[in-house]
């Protein structure tokens, strides 16, 4: 038999079932959040993508030449058409535009634990408010979705930090804006790499400064209150009126997320920067609690990205929420609900005239959203009841001749084996209220 591609997935019932049960709650809490839903392409041009993130973003994609000689790519991320979009239309859409997406996305990489090449990410973006107000909301929105899952501030964390602080930091350290791109996207690797490698690379964009640039790089990294970067950014000089302006951004940020009760899942946290550059302020990034592992969303201020795609500018921060890693912590917390194949109600028919009234009955339940089953085939009832008991039916209707002569219907409680008589016609128009049958959402 064929094998599937690597680090692409096939989806049984329940894995389904757990992917709809994400999409569900993602949604719903979009909707609440006053965000309207998008979709985008699935291909799109190649250059869409390295507009945004360069040349070297080309061997991350699947891409390749189309029967037109385009150079296209599968879509790995929302943001840059969200981004088209909103800028084709930015004059005539009232502010803030808030927007968001679920779809699957792809990534040509090394597939290992917590990353495929294929996953299922929602997607959420405020276009048109600059102010520290539109990152609490998203935030907000981010943890709002987890906590609906079931997490609690034992399981995950908000890693928070501020590329605008960052660049404001290195400009007064006297660091040259194309060095202090360089430093940033080593502070983004920083976890991951030796003391050696960080001095080695530190040395080509500050050369005899590397030494001791690491040691105030390692203690603004491990930062934990808004005092003490205060403390840490002001000590021995006066501070910029830049680093004044994000500090005081920051105090208006801390202060919503306390006030709508998130407080105690943020960190404030240096060490993220969101390897990406077309990040330009705030940003973030979500962990489980209790020990390392891949984010389960990340997300941040992308002010000049519509501009850059040849829009006008338009402030927007955005977060991602992918399922692969947020899937593995909800498995591994115990935090998904059981998955049931089960059906509302099954069909036991004693003959052939008796079949096609079931069928008939089949047809008006199921447009009232009761899960319905029936044998395909004639068979024996003993073979019928082991069928409705082998897919967790809930009801068993009988449809014997001499009930239906006297137009009623038998309803056996698979459970129990109670069984009941009803009138055939009331039973059949009313079987959600009669039964207590709610739609399933599974």
């Amino acid at each position: 038999m064929l094998k599937r591609l690597p680090g692409f997935r096939e989806c049984y019932p329940e894995a389904c079932a757990i992917r709809n049960h994400l999409i569900r709650v993602g949604r719903q809490i979009a909707l609440q959040f006053g965000f309207q839903e998008i979709n985008t392409p699935i291909l799109e041009p190649l250059e869409l993508y390295t507009e945004k993130s360069g040349e070297e973003i080309v061997h991350q994609l699947f891409t390749f030449t189309d029967q037109g000689g385009r150079r296209v790519a599968l879509r790995p991320e929302m943001t840059p058409r969200v981004a088209v979009m909103v800028g084709a239309r930015a004059e005539s859409l009232p502010k803030p535009i808030k927007l968001f997406s679920i779809g699957e996305h792809f990534r040509c990489e090394r597939p290992q634990k917590g990353r495929l090449r294929s996953f299922c990410q929602l997607n959420a973006d405020i276009f048109g408010e600059a102010g520290s107000g539109a990152d609490a909301e998203m935030i907000a929105f981010t943890l709002q979705v987890l906590v609906a899952l079931g997490l609690t501030k034992e399981d995950c964390v908000v890693r928070l930090s501020d590329r605008e602080l960052w660049l404001a930091y290195l400009e007064q350290k006297g660091v040259s804006p194309a060095a202090a791109s360089t430093v940033l996207q080593i502070v983004d690797k920083w976890e991951r790499e030796s003391r050696e490698q960080q001095l080695e690379r530190l040395r080509v964009p500050l050369q005899d400064k590397a030494v001791s640039f690491l040691s105030e790089l390692d203690a603004l990294i491990t930062i934990r209150s808004l005092e003490e970067l205060r403390g840490f950014l002001c000590k021995g000089q006066g501070t910029s009126e830049k680093i004044e302006a994000r500090l005081g951004a920051w105090e208006l940020l801390l202060a919503d997320l306390e006030a709508m009760g998130w407080g105690p899942f943020i960190r404030i946290d240096l060490g993220i920067v969101r390897g990406l550059p077309y990040y330009t302020g705030f940003v973030f990034e979500l962990f489980e609690r209790r020990e390392a592992s891949r984010a389960l969303a990340g997300g941040g201020r992308y002010d000049h990205l519509i501009q850059t795609l040849g829009g006008p500018e338009v402030p927007a921060v955005g977060v991602g929420i992918g399922d692969v890693t947020l899937t593995e912590l909800l498995q591994k917390t115990k935090k998904l609900p059981g998955y049931r194949p089960y059906i509302d109600v099954y069909l036991i028919t004693g003959g052939k005239a008796e079949r096609h009234v079931a069928l008939h009955d089949a047809v008006l339940m199921r447009q009232q959203g009761v899960r319905v089953e029936y044998p395909l085939k004639e068979l024996p009832l003993k073979k019928q009841f082991k069928l409705a008991d082998q897919r967790d039916a809930r009801f068993a209707f009988l449809y014997g001749a001499e009930e239906l002569d006297r137009q009623m219907l038998k309803v056996r409680e698979m459970a129990t084996g109670k069984e009941t008589l009803h009138p055939h016609h009331d039973l059949v128009s009313n079987v959600r209220h009669r039964l207590k049958i709610t739609p399933s959402a599974s």
